[in-house]
């Protein structure tokens, strides 16, 4: 199940000391204990150099933000004999202040804070604590749920501490990173990995997902802090981890500074994301379909259709069209040519290279803003019931292979519980709901159908798929 947290800590961008250190000996064959140890000694006092510098621009941030209560904590309570001697001193309030910590990252010497959206999401007051101590009160900038990012605004008379963009583009699988932010609330905590995987897609956290995977230590509190790579260069948000218990379990998910920047600046200069659009259906070009094409090769993304008038219906596009290039890059799955187009301006000409009829043709298209009636944003799970605050998404392949969910289970997959919401104790990341009072549940728009249709403080039914088996649960205001 996939973890976000709504602590957070801050790194704040900008030109960055270099770190001199010059390990001479580490490809050398250590002769000696002594050798060794100097060896790692030079090692330690590098990776001690980056954090020196990276550290003063970590900042902690603290939100506030009212909760509506579901009901009272007993019936008994509401009882009108019972509250003639006692009074109303022993009702739950019907709302109520909640408080979180987490982590994000000051973007610029002005005050601008790069963090994750979940982490600032419904905040109705943010206070921001750098590493000298001094507090600010941050203001909502923008957000884009859809990768997760979030940018807030804090006020301060000087240039606050930087640290320096990293091109997390260049990241290799095995390369160290150092995560910083404030797990659990322990401000200022640094941890080492590696970077486990890059570009990885279909995890259920977003809707444009292309992640850094790490090993490197990330609990709660740590959403929104920074990835830095052996430069002491910011290659990633801190996001959200994989985790049975809750806790670190050696699989963390950073957004890309590639795609964070991009929606960043978007969000800073037209207070929201305009993202390009191409206006094609596709799916991936696995070897049956290869073979039905008469392909040679396994690679791009099958067009299954075009949308009329869209930028690739224009630029003469056909179903069945094998998409291998973008802007000189290859292409491997659909949701990377989703974050490559989305990442396009608006009103720019792109080259793309497609196979049609087993010969390669060059493509010129015209990227065009999404149209608003297809840039809806992804369920958040804001209704007016018992179900509120749970976040659901469709099984992709992916998803059911990593839960283990059976190819008979359909439904759709709890992604996140709010803490506050009426079904906290009752569902958990990685449940599949299949059924909601008696209603089958075959994916988004079922659900969002029946959920919608239920009335506020109705009792629900649910057949939800967990551990191996399928039990029925109930949410209920008493």
């Amino acid at each position: 199940m996939f973890v976000k947290y709504r602590w957070l800590s801050v790194i704040i961008f900008g030109p960055i000391l270099s770190v001199n250190c010059m390990v001479s000996d580490v490809h050398a064959v250590a002769k000696s204990p002594e050798q060794s140890a100097n060896i790692l000694t030079q090692i330690g006092q590098a990776t001690a150099g980056i954090v020196e510098t990276v550290k003063p621009a970590v900042v902690n941030i603290s939100t506030t933000r009212t909760v509506k209560v579901q009901g009272g904590i007993n019936p008994f309570f509401d009882d009108p004999f019972f509250r003639r001697f006692f009074g109303d001193q022993f009702r739950m309030p019907k709302e109520r202040k909640s408080t979180s910590l987490g982590s994000g990252v000051i973007v610029d010497p002005g005050g601008y804070i790069l963090t994750a959206n979940h982490v600032i999401h419904g905040a109705e007051e943010i206070s921001v604590t750098l590493a000298d101590k001094r507090e600010f009160k941050g203001k909502i900038i923008g957000s884009d749920a859809m990768t997760d990012i979030g940018i807030i605004k804090i006020d301060a008379s000087d240039q606050l501490p930087t640290i320096k963009w990293g091109d997390s583009d260049e990241l290799r699988v095995g390369e160290t990173v150092l995560a910083i932010g404030s797990p659990y609330g322990l401000t200022q905590t640094v941890t080492m990995g590696i970077v486990s995987a890059v570009g990885r897609a279909n995890v259920g956290i977003a809707d444009y997902e292309d992640f850094i995977q790490t090993d490197a230590a990330i609990n709660p509190g740590n959403s929104g802090g920074a990835l830095v790579n052996g430069r002491g260069e910011l290659v990633g948000i801190n996001s959200a981890i994989f985790s049975t218990s809750g806790g670190y379990q050696g699989i963390g998910f950073a957004i890309p500074t590639s795609m964070a920047k991009t929606v960043m600046d978007s969000l800073i200069r037209q207070g929201k994301v305009t993202r390009g659009w191409l206006g094609v259906n596709i799916q991936n070009l696995t070897p049956e379909l290869a073979k039905q094409f008469n392909l040679g090769e396994e690679t791009g993304v099958l067009v299954g259709d075009i949308i009329e008038g869209s930028p690739a219906d224009k630029a003469g596009l056909q179903r069945g069209d094998v998409i291998v290039e973008f802007e000189g890059k290859k292409v491997e799955d659909p949701n990377q040519l989703r974050n490559m187009v989305a990442n396009v301006a608006p009103g720019s000409e792109v080259k793309a290279k497609i196979i049609r009829e087993n010969k390669p043709r060059p493509v010129k298209i015209t990227i065009t803003e999404i149209p608003a009636d297809m840039a809806k944003q992804p369920l958040k799970g804001e209704y007016d019931n018992l179900l509120n605050g749970v976040l659901v998404r469709d099984i992709s392949a992916d998803i059911a292979a990593r839960l283990n969910i059976p190819k008979k289970v359909i439904g759709v997959v709890v992604t996140g519980v709010d803490e506050e919401s009426p079904a906290a104790m009752v569902l958990v990341p990685g449940d599949v709901i299949q059924e909601i009072n008696r209603q089958k549940i075959s994916g988004m728009k079922d659900y969002e159908m029946v959920v919608s249709g239920i009335k506020p403080g109705q009792d629900i039914l649910l057949l939800v798929f967990r551990g191996g088996a399928s039990i029925f649960v109930t949410l209920s205001n008493k």
